[in-house]
């Protein structure tokens, strides 16, 4: 919901209220490395690709997932998984599970990257 302020050129304001804020270290000072922190807590956090997955997965355990085994990881989680453009209603084959050990290294990395 959009609202307009409409500014009027003929009215002057009721009040008028004068603030000055100094930045840095001292009595009365509003230091920066606070403001940084509060600012850190309200940035988003980067979304993981599948890349990053795989990339991670690969670097520590030396072998290559498909990105269909970390959708099946993750869809055994109950964790949000979004709509694809080219989903098809049915699948021709039937989904291949990924063995005991590419599960443990997919969970590693949600956890790594705390998505888990």
């Amino acid at each position: 919901m959009w609202k307009r302020l409409y500014f009027c050129p003929n009215k002057s304001p009721d009040s008028v209220i004068n603030v000055t804020v100094e930045f840095g270290e001292g009595g009365g000072k509003v230091p920066l490395d606070v403001i940084a922190e509060r600012a850190k807590k309200y940035q988003p956090k980067p979304k993981i690709t599948y890349k990053m997955i795989r990339e991670y997965v690969e670097k520590k355990y030396g072998f290559k997932v498909h990105t269909a085994y970390i959708s099946e990881v993750k869809r055994s989680l109950g964790l949000t998984m979004y709509d694809a453009p080219n989903a098809v209603k049915e699948l021709k084959y039937p989904r291949k599970r990924p063995t005991k050990e590419k599960v443990e290294a997919i969970t590693d990395a949600l956890k790594y990257f705390e998505v888990i």
